[in-house]
């Protein structure tokens, strides 16, 4: 009977859903040779090619979609047995950005949750100068927020990955001729609403608020309903809607970068971190 490599596994499925060996090697605390290793020997083992390898795609082989449902089982199978024998249920409270946050927030919920099924995630969605709030009060464990150019350093801040913001709107939207600016935007306090609207006033641009809204969600529904431009992060945006800034001529907006702030020390949870970060698209 061939017996399975337990860390191979938790290799391939990571591979499998953070779609890079890179980001992979990241969530594992390893070398991007050391997850292809890994891949490499599982795949001997098996007989089978699980991942088809390309420059630019990494995707699984028919092989691999068969097999993944089977290595994920086997590795909850094997939390869950290591979870009979635990005394307490581990907790992470963590903060994340709505800027942040991007529409496939449930898909990687639920990888986290196969990733690290003993593991009671307190999500906390909010504003990124709150969340530093409560993490500094010590009512969260981590936060992953956006820091403007403008925002003053941590020392306690690791940098995640940087991306623009752009000035988003619907396909079909047209501005009114001699109207100001209708602009999609989240309540106050909020940095990315302060950084467009200054952008837009030293430029000279007349703006309005035309919506305003408790959330990004309901941001970009407006915006993909057309009621306004709206200043966001692609990554984070309803698909479907185009940057006019350069159409419009107007001012573009600075990077943001997006960062961690932990006091984590759980390897465990650690882990999962790691792979949060990699769904969102950045490292740890």
């Amino acid at each position: 009977m061939k017996v399975l490599d337990l860390d191979a596994v938790r290799a391939f499925v990571l591979v499998a859903d953070l779609h890079s060996f890179t980001r992979a090697a990241d969530a594992l605390d390893t070398t991007q040779s050391a997850v292809s290793l890994k891949l490499k020997r599982l795949e001997t083992h098996l007989g089978k090619q699980l991942m088809e390898r390309t420059p630019r795609v990494v995707r699984l082989s028919a092989d691999g979609n068969a097999f993944l449902g089977a290595a994920r089982d086997l590795l909850n199978a094997h939390e869950r047995a290591l979870g009979s024998l635990a005394i307490e249920q581990r907790r992470l409270a963590l903060g994340l950005s709505e800027h942040v946050a991007g529409p496939d927030l449930a898909e990687l919920l639920a990888k986290l949750n196969s990733y690290d099924p003993g593991l009671v995630l307190e999500l906390h969605l909010g504003m990124s100068a709150a969340l530093l709030a409560q993490f500094d009060e010590r009512r969260l464990d981590a936060v992953i927020v956006r820091f403007e150019p403008d925002d003053a350093p941590r020392d306690d801040a690791t940098v995640l990955f940087t991306e623009p913001l752009g000035w988003l709107a619907a396909p079909h939207w047209q501005p009114r001729a001699g109207e100001p600016l209708p602009l999609a935007l989240l309540t106050p306090p909020c940095n990315v609403r302060a950084v467009a609207i200054h952008a837009l006033e030293t430029a000279g641009i007349a703006w309005r608020e035309a919506f305003v809204g408790g959330g990004v969600a309901a941001v970009g529904a407006a915006t993909a309903a057309g009621l306004a431009v709206s200043p966001l992060a692609r990554r984070v945006a309803p698909r479907g809607l185009i940057d006019v800034g350069p159409r419009m001529g107007l001012p573009p907006l600075s990077e943001s970068r997006v960062t961690l702030h932990s006091r984590v020390r759980d390897a465990r949870s650690l882990d999962t971190l790691r792979m949060l970060a990699g769904g969102l698209g950045g490292t740890i």
